[in-house]
């Protein structure tokens, strides 16, 4: 399937994988996509967001309220509120066992490799990506590009990123229309 992407699909993707990383997510998800989207300026996608008014700023700080990843490593803050000061763990470990002490273990190694290894697309990503692909044989399209990205995160129940774009007043029926107007030309990011 991946290989009907356009190359600014590809971008997308690759540009979520980056953003579920930066935010310590456990896994690539919906509104991780939705993100990755803005990285295609000149597409389709955003093309038709903008004529909607919906821009990057407003998305980022949508997908930012949504709070850190809880299925994913605590972070430094969360553990905070509950009395722990992970640099105070940190420093008694190495003390104790010696310099990089909590890397050496398994839960060090899965870090360092979802840090800079490949990061799994959660069960609502991986749907998304296949009504991309369904969108696209809907609309008689031959490739998947960023609109048909767009047209899957509106379906119901495609998780965070279907409830930043719903919220905003955004729903599949018109977006349906618009690309299906715009047509599988040029436009197609």
């Amino acid at each position: 399937m991946f290989e009907r992407f356009t190359t600014g699909a590809r971008r997308a993707v690759v540009t979520a994988q980056e953003e579920a990383r930066d935010r310590r997510a456990s896994a690539i998800r919906t509104e991780h996509l939705l993100l990755g989207l803005y990285s295609v300026p000149d597409s389709l996608a955003l093309r038709l967001l903008a004529e909607r008014g919906i821009d990057r700023a407003e998305i980022v700080a949508d997908v930012d309220a949504l709070g850190v990843d809880l299925t994913g490593e605590p972070s430094a803050e969360a553990l905070a509120t509950l009395g722990i000061d992970l640099d105070e763990v940190r420093r008694q470990a190495e003390e104790a066992f010696g310099p990089g002490a909590l890397e050496r273990t398994r839960a060090g190694r899965r870090q360092r490799e979802r840090r800079g290894g490949h990061m799994a697309f959660h069960a609502t990503a991986k749907k998304a990506m296949e009504l991309s692909l369904r969108e696209a044989l809907r609309l008689k399209h031959g490739h998947i590009g960023t609109e048909h990205l767009l047209l899957a995160l509106l379906h119901p129940g495609m998780g965070a990123g279907h409830d930043v774009l719903a919220r905003r007043g955004i729903t599949l029926d018109d977006m349906r229309v618009a690309v299906a107007g715009a047509g599988a030309g040029e436009a197609s990011g």
